[in-house]
């Protein structure tokens, strides 16, 4: 299982990503002390997404990071209602996934299902 992993966000960006990972399941934690001035962390179970803070952030152009979604069409209905637009991919495994980009910029994959 993957624990975390960290992307580039500038400042401005925190609170806006925090609110989209919000509609796909995360919540916001407190990252260490030694942290807190640079990074914000968000979380669901056991898998958790850093949020670097950087003044010139890098965005990989097609990389992308998978969430595994409990109810995916009502998240991808929640993300359209909250104006992102999650492109729909051909289904892998029998399962339905999309491609959306965070407030920052970033690739994420929505998926119904996990790989066998």
């Amino acid at each position: 299982m993957l624990q975390h992993v960290s992307i580039e966000v500038r400042p401005a960006d925190v609170s806006a990503c925090v609110r989209f990972y919000e509609l796909i399941g995360f919540r916001e934690v407190d990252p260490p002390a030694t942290l807190r001035d640079h990074a914000t962390w968000v979380a669901r179970g056991d898998t958790q997404v850093h949020l670097m803070h950087v003044d010139e952030p890098v965005v990989p152009p097609s990389a992308h990071h998978a969430v595994l979604v409990d109810d995916y069409d009502g998240t991808v209905a929640a993300l359209r209602e909250a104006g992102f637009d999650p492109d729909p991919r051909t289904e892998h495994w029998g399962c339905a996934r999309s491609l959306v980009r965070n407030p920052a910029g970033h690739r994420v994959e929505l998926m119904a299902c996990a790989p066998p």
